[in-house]
């Protein structure tokens, strides 16, 4: 990967002949691991603007219908995470000059507060072809880390590195994209009429995007009462179309819970409550159109996952493009096969599905590699494609499993021949992120038609049957048992290979767990890793197995993309708990007793064994010590009881939830996977989600 100083650009066509689709990632690292920025994606002309709002891409508003541009969003790496972002630059319309990639923060946060910003390039085969970081970031809140831009017939990469101290709206006004203020927005919506009078989404038309709205709402104060957020109404009906088209610039994305994507093309997701069944008893079976009980063996399991997802990857193509576009797929035409057979030596082999992607002429291929159940793929078997697709010119080799890839640890060893020109690029996809991408499209950002959704809730059915095989990561390994046996006998000694295998599947688990929540409430939810950029994940990994030995405990951090909030959670083989907990920051210069009662009031419908501890300031220097403590029971009636009875300042309160811990090693309703699963789902939806005022996008980052 050539590196280039900040200013600098480079062809590239002269770094790579396969930059035709290109992977570009914003990195950062926090110290709290809270620290996070919004990324967005202009699209402009020969003038340094964009063309209309369809040129605009942020997380609202997350992929282009061509196929140009795509949000892949926020990837788990070695050092926290970076977001990811697709381009396919054959399908980026010509009036397109420019492709400028930016990042933004909110209420008060700045890039200063970041460490290891960094951007890269990479090709279609996940190759990095360039990259550079931005060392002087200060008190700015919004960054424009590079541009792609046209010269001639190729394209180029230069590192921009421009800050701004206006954030967002500074960035948008150089852009042509027109924000309000807030009072500007207060005006607007005074002026509209009342629900239903010249609404087209109570006339049963599409509803069209916003005018604008603010870049800057009003901070979500901690502990604040929660109040209801007032929303844009759409201009009157009797309003000529010239004079709407007119009055609608592209809406900058206000950063508050609940807005949904704003984009002219309507969408389709599925209730998220399911209408009353006509059935006449819980005996009765719905039909469905992938059936499943009537697979008997893994092979039959594995034939018929991949014929289905196949066939729903060709059939909506929100879907299809979702899965492939970070493995550098272009925007195209998707065909998918099953049961190829492809010549190898004396032996033909059968890989368990092709996908091919057209574009202008051109084809991307992918031959499919599927595992079901417990069953591991087989290197002997993923290094044959890999040399099929190598001397029949093919693209990649993709391998779906159960299990789950962790950085720096590929799923399978193969080796590649360097004396060969043309690279293949070998991609791992677990049937939980193929899940969680159903799910976040059907559930929240929505697809084409009703069919479409139809579809893709018919697949998530089929996953989650007990005889789909396509669970996800379900065993924690041979070595669980023994290293759980010996950290209770105390007979477990440093050094253990067997505790390693067992941090690697914890760390596997805390990225289902992540993958399945995230599904739940249409955000990425990622594990939090406090490392630097450039440290060594094994190393990691073994300092975690030796900790483990010591005090026999798991331990994990996520955030909720959105949210501020790291919750931690820690799985004590000691005592079979598991332990979920989440630091809430009081706010500034509030009375201690009125703050208090205003947090038991946010969490009047949290659990009565949830327990509230309150965190005292120690002095200069040293992290917050432990308070007063008790369960929420005890507290509602006598709150006073969590005040320092010192007089010690109170700088926070940790919130807690015990869940009892599961002995086996596998997902049954006995085993640890199950009970660390819905602890990590009952204390959000418990706990965190209470919490909405602290938690709002106009209240966090940093």
């Amino acid at each position: 990967m050539q590196e280039i100083p900040k200013g600098a650009n480079v062809s590239l066509t002269a770094l790579s002949e396969d930059a035709g689709a290109v992977v570009v990632s914003l990195g950062w690292s926090s110290a709290s691991g809270a620290g996070d920025a919004d990324v967005s994606v202009l699209l402009l002309d020969e003038n340094g603007k964009i063309r209309d709002e369809n040129d605009f891409y942020f997380y609202n508003n997350p992929a282009a219908a061509d196929g140009s541009v795509q949000l892949l969003g926020k990837v788990p790496t070695d050092n926290g995470d970076e977001d990811r972002i697709s381009v396919d630059l054959t399908a980026v319309p010509e009036g397109v000059a420019r492709i400028v990639v930016a990042a933004s923060r909110y209420a008060g946060a700045r890039f200063g507060d970041l460490d290891d910003l960094r951007m890269t390039v990479a090709d279609r085969s996940g190759e990095p072809l360039v990259g550079y970081s931005i060392e002087d970031a200060g008190v700015e809140t919004a960054f424009i880390f590079g541009e792609l831009y046209r010269r001639g017939e190729e394209w180029k990469f230069r590192a921009v590195g421009q800050g701004y101290e206006t954030g967002l709206a500074g960035l948008a006004t150089d852009f042509g994209i027109p924000v309000l203020e807030d009072s500007e927005e207060a005006e607007e919506a005074g002026e509209t009429g009342p629900a239903g009078e010249g609404d087209p989404a109570a006339a049963g038309e599409p509803a069209q995007a916003p005018a604008a709205v603010p870049v800057t709402g009003p901070g979500a104060e901690p502990f604040a009462e929660p109040t209801p957020t007032p929303t844009p109404t759409p201009t009157a009906a009797s309003a000529s179309v010239e004079t709407a088209e007119a009055a609608a610039p592209v809406a900058v994305p206000a950063q508050t819970r609940g807005r949904g994507p704003r984009t002219t093309r309507k969408k389709v997701t599925l209730p998220k409550v399911a209408k009353k069944s006509l059935a006449e008893n819980e005996s009765w079976s719905q039909a469905r159109l992938f059936p499943v009980p009537s697979l008997k063996s893994d092979r039959e399991r594995e034939v018929r996952a991949t014929s289905v997802l196949l066939s729903v990857m060709a059939q909506v193509p929100e879907f299809g493009r979702r899965l492939t576009a970070g493995f550098g797929a272009p925007a195209g035409r998707m065909q998918t096969f099953t049961e190829v057979s492809l010549p190898h030596g004396d032996t033909p082999r059968r890989p368990d599905g092709v996908i091919r992607v057209e574009r202008a002429g051109k084809l991307w291929t992918a031959l499919v590699e599927t595992k079901t159940n417990g069953n591991p793929l087989k290197a002997e078997q993923v290094q044959a494609y890999m040399d099929i697709a190598a001397r029949r010119g093919y693209e990649a080799v993709i391998t779906l499993s159960n299990d789950v890839a962790l950085e720096g640890r590929p799923m399978v060893e193969v080796k590649i021949d360097g004396r060969r020109k043309h690279k293949v690029s070998l991609w791992h996809l677990s049937w939980a992120e193929v899940a969680h991408q159903a799910q976040l499209l059907i559930r929240h950002e929505g697809v084409g038609n009703a069919a479409h959704a139809w579809l893709l809730q018919e697949l998530l059915e089929y996953l989650r049957h007990e005889q789909s095989g396509c669970h996800g990561f379900q065993n924690m390994g041979a070595a669980w048992v023994p290293v759980r046996k010996g950290i209770e006998d105390e007979t477990l000694g440093l050094g253990d290979a067997r505790t390693v295998e067992v941090v690697e599947s914890w760390e596997r688990l805390i990225r289902q767990v992540c993958l399945r929540l995230g599904g739940e409430l249409g955000q990425k939810a990622l594990p939090v890793q406090r490392a630097r950029r450039g440290s060594d994940p094994q190393a990691r990994r073994v300092a975690a197995a030796d900790r483990l030995c010591a005090d026999g405990k798991l331990s994990a951090e996520l955030r909720v993309d959105g949210t501020s909030s790291v919750i931690a959670v820690s799985a004590d083989l000691r005592t079979s708990k598991v332990r979920t907990s989440v630091d809430v920051p009081a706010p500034e210069g509030a009375y201690p007793l009125v703050m208090v009662k205003r947090l038991l009031r946010l969490l009047d419908g949290a659990p009565a064994d949830l327990h509230v501890e309150s965190l005292v300031e120690l002095g200069p220097g040293a992290g917050p010590g432990s308070g007063p403590r008790g369960t929420l029971e005890r507290l509602r009636p006598e709150p006073g009881d969590l005040l320092p009875v010192d007089g010690s300042a109170v700088v926070g309160f940790r919130l807690s939830l015990l869940k009892g811990m599961g002995s086996t090693r596998g997902n049954t309703e006995s085993g640890f996977i199950r009970s660390v699963d819905d602890a990590v789902e009952r204390f959000y939806h418990g706990v965190v989600a209470q919490l909405g005022p602290i938690e709002g996008r106009g209240g966090r980052r940093g």
